[in-house]
């Protein structure tokens, strides 16, 4: 299979099956990380991997009980890693504060992700699966003094990754020409933007068949734990009286409000961790 292929047909695996993965490759994946893009190549990352059985549990409770965690031979929790730079810049009689600079992490999140996804592609290309688990950001102080993780240090992703038992096949995607803009933005109209979502997402109903497509993680985590997910996602689409695709994601599964009510929680947690962004106030 070539590249492109590869990364086209690419989907998220939560099922995997009891295969442990070879240290060789966890090595090759780290080293693959450790090389990947970094803004002034300061390379602010820090990988935790988590392979033992108590640990995967606990990581898995932390990110809203979700079983792949724990169910995956290994996860990674990629973590925005300020501390070990700030401590070599204090040695050499200078500072660092990208703590204080928002710019500064804004970069250095995007080494983080540009770490994991160069994980996730060479998984990919030697017979892995793996999901990207981003409810980690509620949690942030707990997984910090689960794992040890020190000020100036904060878990922003976790990747679980194991050899596939299945790979889910009707994930819908936008067609390309969605995301690509030639030159500058082109706003679409109202109709435009409507017709790309039904293409998209296709007609609403209320059963799993649609849970499949637009929710797989609630039939997934039935077949591996029998939580009952799938259930209580379709009493909710009821209760709720959930009439199309988009109610369905922004009153159901991603609240708006709930989304804009954990502001404060991720601020305290982050302040917490030891970031903070003062506005510098013109005379």
């Amino acid at each position: 299979m070539s590249l492109y292929d590869m990364l086209v047909q690419r989907r998220s695996v939560r099922n995997f099956t009891d295969q442990e993965i070879p240290e060789e490759v966890i090595a090759q994946l780290l080293e693959a990380a450790n090389n990947a893009p970094s803004g002034g190549n300061i390379q602010p990352v820090s990988i935790i991997t988590v392979q033992e059985a108590e640990n995967r549990k606990r990581l898995s409770a932390l990110v809203g009980h979700q079983p792949w965690v724990k169910n995956a031979p290994l996860s990674m929790i990629f973590c925005l890693d300020f501390q070990r730079v700030k401590r070599w810049a204090a040695m050499k009689e200078t500072e660092f504060k990208g703590e204080q600079a928002l710019a500064q992490f804004l970069i250095a999140y995007a080494d983080v992700i540009c770490a994991a996804q160069t994980v996730l592609i060479l998984a990919e290309s030697l017979g892995l699966g793996s999901v990207y688990v981003g409810s980690v950001n509620g949690t942030f102080s707990e997984t910090r003094e689960a794992f040890s993780i020190p000020e100036f240090v904060l878990p922003v992703m976790v990747l679980s990754l194991g050899y596939p038992k299945s790979i889910p096949q009707d994930i819908p995607k936008f067609t390309p020409d969605v995301i690509v803009h030639h030159e500058r933005y082109q706003t679409r109209s109202d109709a435009e933007i409507a017709q790309i979502f039904k293409d998209k997402y296709g007609d609403f109903s209320d059963d799993d068949t649609y849970l499949k497509k637009a929710f797989v993680e609630t039939v997934e985590a039935d077949q591996q734990d029998e939580m009952g997910w799938m259930e209580m996602a379709l009493e909710a689409m009821k209760k709720m009286e959930i009439r199309n695709n988009a109610q369905f994601l922004f009153n159901l599964r991603y609240p708006a409000d709930q989304m804009v009510q954990m502001n404060q929680h991720l601020m305290d947690a982050m302040s917490a961790a030891g970031f903070h962004w003062p506005a510098e106030k013109k005379e």
